[in-house]
């Protein structure tokens, strides 16, 4: 599963404010060569009521995306049960089963991380991130958090930017989407 971890994917949600924040660096790789500085990692779904980041193999990501947005569109936008449906799918297909990827996902319900292992995971602190960078980037967002109001997509830009000074597989082109509701 190497190639999962080679990013770093960030999101913030906060009920409270109303709103929630998917970030990625842009860096694509194979082995160790750089192979694009500006990879789409973020999308909106749903009617952009739902926000997805994604760490992987990118064909696997995108073919889940889809099945994703299918679930979403089948449990009329219910994050989590959108989120279970897709995991068990992806356990139990034959072809999607070995699909390299974690996903996470946000919308007003709430933040998720899902996985191909069977994790469906809420953070208690309402930020999560995953990837190589993930650990830099979610010290950095809960320092910034802690440091008292900060607007959402600065935490995750500024994490975002720590987390690239740190880990090789991380660089500075942050691509972000928000949401509000």
């Amino acid at each position: 599963m190497e190639r999962v971890r080679n990013t770093t994917i960030l999101a913030l949600h906060s009920p409270e404010e109303r709103r929630a924040v998917i970030a990625s660096d842009g860096q694509a790789t194979f082995e160790t060569t750089v192979i694009k500085k500006t990879t789409r990692k973020v999308y909106r779904l749903h009617d952009d009521r739902v926000l997805v980041g994604f760490a992987g193999a990118t064909a696997d990501c995108l073919a889940l995306l889809d099945k994703f947005e299918g679930k979403l569109k089948k449990h009329d936008g219910q994050l989590r049960r959108s989120a279970v449906e897709l995991t068990k799918e992806w356990r139990t297909d034959r072809i999607l089963r070995h699909l390299e990827a974690v996903m996470l996902a946000a919308s007003e319900e709430s933040l998720l991380m899902i996985s191909g292992t069977g994790d469906v995971l809420e953070p208690d602190g309402h930020v999560m991130a995953v990837g190589s960078g993930g650990p830099y980037a979610l010290a950095a967002a809960k320092a910034f958090l802690s440091t008292g109001p900060m607007a959402m997509a600065d935490v995750a830009r500024r994490s975002l930017l720590i987390a690239a000074e740190i880990d090789i597989y991380t660089n500075d082109q942050i691509i972000l989407e928000e949401i509000a509701w």
